[in-house]
């Protein structure tokens, strides 16, 4: 068969599929994941897929029912998204989806959790505390810890809510402040260091990005503006803690029970010792999100990038209709 009819037969069986993008919801991270939501729509429209955008509402399960979709693209951020919830819906509507599962979702989203599961497997992740909404806030919270600390929503993504506190002054009025997003607040040890990030794809690990606010810390001006952070791809570091930085990763990827793809946020003290912050089960595919980057330096272009993560969701269903990944 030619190139040319090989293209056409391989077009038409991309038509029998109609992929849901899930984008918008209804976290405080909804604007981002709008972003997120139409690159992978645009991707997947660049590809040949028969894609449809879908903002979720609370009508979400009548919008994937009436529109029919094969295959849902999670592309939502913060809860509902990435907490299990509408992995949930999907698995009772008999829709494959993408990224991890029900309970991994749950557990990645609950930082005190999954900081719990880190220290019971050896995985080294900064000291913390958990406060909750009825818990008397006092200095209390610093017994072992030491300042400065970081206090965090507990299951709130893109650093919303987020306060580093370096006198103990300030710290009800940190935790208050993360308290109006989630009912239990996050205290963690503040490491001072190299702020690293692994990409995994597949059960591989993409190249190590290394993130250079230009502001001092990571937070939301500096991840969704433009020139407000320097990206290095990959991470001026030796092999060796290369090698360290994702066999933690892969660690901390497995021990969550994460499939298909994520994204392991490390912190290295001055030590370059590292530290485990966080697994993002749905990373950020914007312009400026640290995944695509890190494909990018592997040689993965972004609608390769997107398409490799349908693929993992649909398994032999969509292997079947699309002609299997070397068909692709």
């Amino acid at each position: 068969m030619k190139k040319s009819q090989k293209s056409k037969v391989k077009s038409q069986k991309f038509k029998k599929i109609k992929i849901g993008v899930l984008m918008g919801g209804m976290s405080t991270e909804r604007e981002i994941s709008l972003k997120s939501g139409r690159a992978v729509y645009n991707a997947l429209i660049q590809k040949g897929y028969d894609a449809v955008a879908i903002d979720v509402g609370r009508d979400i399960y009548s919008r994937i029912i009436t529109e029919r979709i094969d295959v849902a693209f999670i592309a939502l951020h913060g809860k509902y998204g990435e907490d299990g919830a509408v992995q949930g819906l999907l698995e009772m509507a008999g829709i494959p989806y993408t990224g991890s599962d029900v309970l991994s979702s749950a557990v990645c989203a609950n930082k005190v959790l999954a900081k719990k599961l880190f220290m019971l497997n050896n995985i080294p992740t900064p000291g913390f505390k958990a406060v909750g909404e009825g818990d008397i806030i006092d200095y209390s919270v610093f017994e072992g810890l030491g300042l400065p600390v970081i206090v965090k929503p507990n299951s709130q993504g893109s650093t919303i809510g987020v306060s580093v506190v370096k006198s103990k002054k300030d710290i009800k009025k940190a935790i208050r402040k993360a308290l109006k997003y989630d009912d239990t607040a996050l205290v963690e040890k503040f490491v001072d260091g190299r702020e690293m990030t692994v990409g995994i794809l597949d059960g591989r690990a993409l190249p190590v990005v290394e993130i250079k606010p230009k502001c001092g810390i990571y937070d939301f001006k500096a991840k969704y503006t433009k020139g407000m952070t320097e990206y290095i791809v990959p991470a001026g570091i030796t092999g060796v803690l290369k090698k360290k930085l994702v066999d933690i990763a892969l660690k901390a990827f497995n021990t969550l029970g994460c499939r298909d793809v994520a994204r392991v946020d490390i912190v290295l003290d001055k030590k370059n010792r590292p530290y485990v912050l966080e697994v993002n089960t749905i990373p950020g595919m914007t312009e400026l999100s640290l995944l695509p980057k890190a494909a990018l330096c592997a040689g993965i272009g972004f609608p390769d990038l997107v398409e490799k993560i349908l693929l993992r969701a649909a398994g032999d269903k969509m292997k079947t209709i699309s002609g299997g990944e070397n068909g692709i």
